[in-house]
């Protein structure tokens, strides 16, 4: 058994979910924060077989996309004023980043 840990953006979270649901993957949600634009993720926790893996994968590229966004600067507040970019920028956001771990047991009350 494996455990697909998968951190998405927000704005994927609710299609993501609804095809995993569709594929009957259970899975639990825990809202998150983080990263260079620290606007909000969500962290998916899915417990799979070993031969699922692959196909849960398959899932999760379809419905995490990746796009572009603009970023405002952000005043450097007595960081390093070399690295300041006083404009916005164009940054890629979203898809996901995945962890797979093993799994030793699994129970369920």
């Amino acid at each position: 058994m494996k455990m697909i840990i998968a951190v998405v953006q927000d704005k994927d979270t609710n299609r993501l979910t609804d095809a995993l649901s569709d594929h009957d993957y259970q899975t639990t949600k825990l809202s998150t924060t983080g990263g260079f634009l620290k606007e909000g993720n969500t962290t998916l926790m899915i417990g799979c077989e070993d031969d699922d893996v692959d196909n849960a994968l398959d899932i999760i590229k379809k419905n995490c996309s990746q796009r572009e966004q603009m970023v405002a600067p952000i005043s450097p507040m007595g960081g390093n004023a070399d690295s300041y970019i006083p404009k916005p920028v164009k940054v890629e956001v979203g898809g996901a980043t995945v962890f797979i771990l093993p799994v030793e047991s699994f129970f369920k009350f």
